[in-house]
């Protein structure tokens, strides 16, 4: 993926969830000046890894005030990382640009393809977990700039505006071109598939235009579905396409795992990980020395911590070298091929800065009886693909 397009992010300064609550208790009296076009360009563009296209960003940015964001997800099982702090870093940015965030809880895509073993209820207990998630660890939900939608309930409630949306793309392609989207559902073209899975990729695509969606802002795993979304514009001689934001796919964390996996327990760290979890994840995890290519803990750092605190603190004995805080991941990997940097030092100092990330969720579940009940189903539910 990372071949798709360079990586826009080391060369635009990182904004962590915490910015605004730094910047309004220093100028509280004073309140910020709005942000130009620019700003706010730079702003979404470090969320993607790659963008599609860069001057309709720019030109939606300068003629519409408050773009309408579309992300969505499968209530699979427990949420990972990824999903937990990567999705709130970006949402966060987003919403600090001045967009409004739908975030479309996939229900009815879960059960199609066969998560949760297609039961709906367990779907929506999972929906309803991850939300909490969410909410613990600091997704700004403030001012009604984000809303959780819940696929089946608008559906039903738009359905003559929805199920021909769905027929006319299912109509307009063939059918090796849907199957080309099935890397969306975590599947393949070589997979055996249900009739189900065949249609997921078009309701999907119909999602991007139900919502009214300016911006698509999901992973590169799931370009291929937005791409047949701007291909389905020409088709009906639609101008303004979705512009496409495709963040960053973290790998798992052992050798040769392209991305996590919620049914590989030691391949990502999850959100309601104990730290005792966290520091044996971490201390297992593929990190070959002075290299930075493919090494999961380096990609930790840079999409994960770097984001939210700004800088990565390194603590070790005086001999190895004494603490060192890194305010640039281009620093931080030129120390590690160097060899400067050890992975039995950059290790704990990974695992506690992802303990400190991961501590208000834990206090979350424990002090809230509703979010503690969620997990404890969530977690009694077997996994299936």
């Amino acid at each position: 993926m990372e071949n798709e397009a360079s990586d826009p992010t080391p060369n635009m300064q990182s904004l962590s969830v915490n910015d605004s609550e730094n910047h309004d208790s220093a100028s509280s009296s004073d309140p910020a000046p709005p942000m130009t076009v620019e700003e706010r360009f730079r702003i979404l563009r470090s969320v993607g890894e790659e963008c599609i296209q860069e001057d309709e960003l720019m030109n939606l940015l300068r003629n519409k005030p408050e773009p309408i964001c579309y992300d969505g997800f499968e209530p699979s099982g427990r949420m990972h990382i990824a999903q937990g702090v990567m999705k709130v870093i970006n949402v966060n940015k987003l919403t600090s640009a001045g967009c409004r965030v739908k975030i479309w809880i996939a229900d009815w895509f879960a059960q199609l393809n066969n998560k949760m073993g297609g039961d709906l209820k367990k779907i929506e207990t999972v929906g309803r977990y991850l939300i909490e998630i969410w909410k613990g660890v600091g997704m700004n939900l403030e001012g009604g700039k984000v809303e959780f939608l819940w696929s089946s309930k608008e559906i039903n409630a738009r359905s003559h505006e929805y199920w021909p949306l769905v027929m006319d793309i299912a109509r307009r392609n063939k059918l090796p071109r849907i199957m080309r989207c099935v890397q969306i559902m975590g599947r393949s073209e070589q997979d055996e598939l249900t009739a189900a899975q065949i249609l997921y990729p078009c309701m999907q695509c119909a999602d991007i235009f139900f919502l009214k969606a300016d911006i698509c802002q999901l992973g590169m795993d799931q370009r291929k579905v937005n791409v047949l979304a701007r291909e389905y514009c020409d088709d009906i001689k639609r101008k303004n396409k979705p512009i496409i934001l495709s963040h960053h796919m973290l790998p798992g964390l052992q050798q040769g795992q392209e991305k996590m996996s919620k049914s590989d327990p030691s391949s990502s760290i999850f959100m309601e990980d104990e730290e005792a979890e966290v520091n044996v994840k971490i201390k297992k995890a593929y990190c070959p020395p002075q290299v930075v290519e493919g090494n999961p803990c380096l990609e930790y750092v840079k999409y994960i911590i770097f984001p939210w605190f700004n800088e990565f603190v390194i603590e070790r004995k005086a001999e190895n070298g004494g603490d060192k805080i890194y305010k640039s991941f281009e620093e931080l990997t030129a120390d590690y091929e160097s060899g400067a940097l050890h992975p039995g030092d950059l290790k704990p100092s990974l695992s506690k800065a992802l303990n400190k990330i991961l501590q208000p969720v834990r206090d979350h579940f424990a002090n809230d009886s509703n979010a503690k009940d969620l997990l404890k189903r969530v977690k009694g539910y077997r996994v299936t693909r």
